[in-house]
């Protein structure tokens, strides 16, 4: 049997944290909540993971900077910004910092088993019926 693909996520609403830690464990990866932009960072120094769900709106380090700091790192796992502001310009400059993707919060829930398919190769999500 494969291990579970290892995704950290990165916010500071510890509400949120917790609905994404159990929203990911019930699609068969292995959940990693940061509260912080910099605990991402040390947590990257010693372990690695396969996917990154950052928010961009933190105290001390917001989502900008942080993205500038993986991509100095040349951190290599898919980064997927996930934030309230519909914003094309923050979406733009995302992208070209080197997130892989700007997904809003409201649709995450729903977008997070194509989006862990997309992004992790290979993983099979876990399929619910209703």
């Amino acid at each position: 049997m494969a291990s579970q693909p290892r995704v950290a996520f990165v916010d500071d609403d510890p509400r949120l944290r917790s609905l994404i830690t159990d929203e990911l464990t019930d699609e068969g990866v292995q959940a990693i909540a940061c509260r912080s932009g910099q605990e991402l960072l040390d947590l990257l120094e010693i372990e690695s993971v396969d996917l990154i769900l950052l928010d961009l709106m933190m105290p001390v380090m917001d989502g900008f900077t942080c993205l500038q700091h993986l991509k100095t790192r040349q951190q290599t796992a898919p980064i997927l910004v996930v934030t309230a502001f519909n914003d094309e310009s923050k979406r733009q400059e995302s992208l070209d910092q080197g997130a892989s993707d700007y997904i809003l919060k409201p649709d995450l829930f729903e977008r997070l088993p194509e989006l862990l398919q997309q992004y992790l190769p290979g993983h099979r999500v876990n399929q619910q019926l209703d």
